[in-house]
């Protein structure tokens, strides 16, 4: 009586082997993608700190530590001095009407840019300024509300699709690339040109000497304070991508 039960409960026991077995393997469970995912904070295209084209890197860090040192010992205690003994009033007054020069260089690469809104602004500003401020020493046209645009001649080659070259760092003036450091010139010749109409040759040196110290004095920027050990390499990287970014405006 067993033996018929027993080849009952053998046969039963194989058909349900041989069903599990034959049953496909259960999918994995699918996890929804995760909402901060790494590729949505930061770009595949992002730019590191080490990406800038620096070929004459050794030379130009000595160069940036040949700037710290004339900054400290020369440059910041006369900027120190000229807070100390010009009122802010007639600080004021120097740094607008060197803005407003400024302004003069932005209308001409404006023009070389053929970007008319950017020269209709630079325009409408020197023309306040000069007028109404009084050769720039006030600044009527920010106090109107009036934008004002900044253009020099290594935009204007950026603009035209010129690379900006290795990047450079230049005595007494910092961080630069070879396409921007080129276009000083003409820029520096444009307004010593227009100076030269409004100034004497004695006064035009004592004006580039104040255009100097008011640069620095209106400059934020302390080497080495940022405690960092790559501080010339992230310097180098901000100064190449606000360029970039100049240009693209």
């Amino acid at each position: 009586m067993t033996t018929p039960v027993f080849r009952v409960f053998a046969i039963l026991c194989f058909a349900l082997l041989t069903a599990c077995s034959s049953a496909p393997p259960p999918k994995p469970q699918a996890y929804p993608e995760p909402v901060f995912a790494a590729d949505r904070i930061i770009p595949a295209d992002a730019v590191n700190v080490t990406t800038v084209y620096d070929p004459w890197e050794g030379m130009n860090k000595r160069i940036y530590n040949f700037n710290y040192h004339f900054d400290q010992w020369v440059f910041l205690p006369v900027v120190r001095g000229w807070k100390a003994v010009v009122p802010s009033p007639a600080r004021a007054g120097v740094h607008n009407f060197f803005e407003n020069f400024r302004d003069v260089r932005t209308m001409a690469n404006s023009m070389l840019q053929a970007s008319p809104t950017k020269l209709a602004q630079s325009t409408g500003r020197v023309l306040v300024n000069s007028t109404i401020g009084l050769f720039g020493l006030i600044d009527v046209a920010s106090s109107m509300g009036m934008p004002r645009p900044d253009e020099d001649f290594g935009q204007t080659l950026g603009h035209w699709g010129v690379g900006t070259g290795p990047y450079l760092v230049l005595p007494l003036l910092g961080p630069s690339n070879v396409r921007d450091g080129i276009g000083l010139y003409p820029d520096f010749v444009l307004q010593n040109y227009i100076q030269g109409d409004l100034l004497a040759q004695p006064v035009r040196a004592t004006a580039f000497l104040f255009d100097s110290i008011d640069t620095r004095a209106n400059t934020s920027f302390r080497y080495y304070e940022t405690g960092s050990a790559f501080e010339y390499q992230t310097v180098r990287w901000l100064y190449s991508t606000k360029r970039k970014l100049d240009v693209e405006k």
